[in-house]
């Protein structure tokens, strides 16, 4: 996936998250606000295409306001994780790879709420495309009740190592509320120069 060009706005948002609710419903009510905060400013959503857990919240919240959902499931996941009968699209690809490239495609923005080792490795696999300069799309955090703390301060201390070059650690937008993350995403400059393989980082 390439996409070099710099979108003019926000009109698509991809959300990364959990097929579980998590241990407590701050989690479940932070991606209600995502949802109430995109349909507001006439931002649709992209995500899994799942029906359980903060996937379903998110997408039952965008369409009961009147939003627009757009749903991106492998075939080998329709069953396992019971794709959402009620989208506005459902898209069904042949690996999870495909999935994965045309969310990208979709979308003008790219979000992890709280999630387990899928959304970790989504997010950073977008966000390691924008740092390699595939796209120019801003990547982020939503830190619903300190969630993503730990991980900040992990990806804090590898740039603190000089693995993680100051300017691509701050790619990743971190807010906790869904109106300043969003804010943040419609300012976003992406670096000037992007990394290129073999200049002291991976």
């Amino acid at each position: 996936m390439t996409d070099t060009s710099t979108p003019s706005a926000l009109k698509s948002l991809c959300v990364y998250c959990g097929s579980s609710t998590g241990r407590i419903e701050a989690y479940a009510d932070a991606a209600r606000a995502l949802a109430a905060t995109m349909v507001a400013r006439g931002i649709r959503l992209v995500y899994g295409g799942a029906s359980l857990g903060i996937m379903g919240v998110v997408a039952d919240e965008v369409l009961r306001l009147g939003g627009e959902a757009v749903g991106v499931i492998p075939e080998s996941l329709m069953r396992k994780e019971l794709a959402h009968a009620g989208l506005t699209e459902m898209h069904v690809t042949p690996s999870m790879h495909a999935r994965k490239t045309l969310m990208a495609e979709l979308a003008d923005g790219f979000v992890a709420l709280p999630g387990g080792i899928g959304t970790f490795e989504e997010i950073f696999e977008v966000w390691t495309w924008g740092q390699l300069g595939f796209h120019r799309k801003p990547c982020g955090l939503l830190n619903v009740a300190g969630y993503y703390d730990s991980l900040i301060a992990f990806l804090d201390h590898a740039a603190d190592e000089q693995f993680v070059r100051a300017e691509h650690r701050a790619m990743a937008v971190v807010e906790s509320d869904p109106a300043a993350l969003l804010d943040r995403f419609a300012a976003y400059q992406p670096p000037a120069l992007p990394k290129w393989v073999g200049r002291g980082e991976t």
